[in-house]
């Protein structure tokens, strides 16, 4: 299995515009975010900004493109994947390997559906501090960007090619050997900064340093780790006070994209996230009131935000 060269990344957002970046500095990739319509041509027309330098990023047409990627990097909101990874065919071959940076606990199973789990690795991103306005994306943090198969005690020739590719460009990353814990361990993380902190239009500054916000946070943290041990999940107490040494490290003025898509009138993720945690406690008969009441007040944001 040959090093990877040529990389799409799906999603050119905060965290997307990050792997573009990285990449596009690096030599010896062919890198291209993938796009259709008019999200094509605002990139071709205004490219990315990364940091305050302009990057010019070629862009790809999925139903058009004329070679197979080697890595795809899917770095989405949840309400937009089924469209991003949908008839990517030409895209995908044998040796493309997808990963997934996205929230919550599904895409990848949703992405294997489609192209096989054998091309398919798990990935989470952790700390990683960055904002965005339309096509201006400035991250503080770079993070540590988590990934591998489900089980990791074996490092797969997949993994291997990864993380080959993550260290020429200068990408921080772990491989853990329970990489489905991780994955539920992050989960755990958004349902609570990202949901406490868009009810209280709050920083990270808020959460270093106030007890009652983060009592907030935590019982929405709590919620998570009682569902996870009804699923089999090694998700318990102590995992939730290990979030606090990542969080005390967070630029003070930074903010979690759900209060960042909140402020700026757009959908949030609250269904990958607290409405997640409802169903699962509803399948598990777990009682997830906490949950329940902030995705009742996301809704209500969502819905009235910016038009008084």
């Amino acid at each position: 299995m040959g090093n990877i060269k040529r990389v799409i990344v799906i999603g050119a957002g905060a965290i997307g515009g990050y792997f573009v970046s990285r990449f596009l500095e690096t030599d010896g990739f062919a890198t291209a975010v993938a796009a259709r319509g008019q999200r094509r041509k605002r990139l071709e027309t205004e490219g990315l900004v990364v940091n305050g330098k302009k990057y010019n990023v070629p862009v790809v047409d999925p139903d058009e493109a004329d070679s197979p990627s080697d890595l795809i990097i899917v770095a989405v909101k949840n309400h937009h994947l089924a469209d991003a990874v949908n008839n990517l065919e030409k895209l995908v071959s044998n040796h493309t390997t997808f990963i997934s940076v996205m929230n919550g606990l599904d895409s990848e199973d949703y992405i294997g559906s489609i192209y096989g789990m054998d091309k398919v690795l798990y990935a989470i991103s952790v700390g990683i501090v960055a904002i965005r306005e339309e096509n201006r994306i400035t991250y503080i943090n770079p993070g540590l960007h988590y990934f591998g198969e489900k089980s990791n005690t074996k490092i797969s020739q997949n993994v291997k090619k990864v993380q080959e590719a993550f260290e020429r460009a200068g990408i921080y990353y772990k491989t853990p050997p329970d990489m489905v814990r991780m994955l539920w361990w992050k989960f755990m993380i958004n349902v609570g900064i990202n949901q406490a902190s868009a009810v209280m239009h709050a920083p990270y500054s808020v959460f270093q340093t106030d007890p009652e916000a983060r009592g907030f946070m935590e019982s929405l943290m709590r919620e998570v780790t009682n569902l996870a041990e009804a699923v089999d999940i090694n998700l318990v107490e102590k995992d939730i006070t290990s979030w606090y040494p990542v969080l005390d490290k967070l630029a003070p003025n930074g903010k979690t994209s759900m209060l960042q898509d909140i402020e700026a009138g757009r959908k949030t993720e609250v269904e990958a996230f607290g409405g997640e945690v409802v169903s699962l406690g509803k399948a598990h008969n777990i009682p997830t009131p906490v949950n329940q009441t902030v995705v009742n007040i996301i809704h209500v944001l969502e819905r009235n935000t910016g038009k008084t």
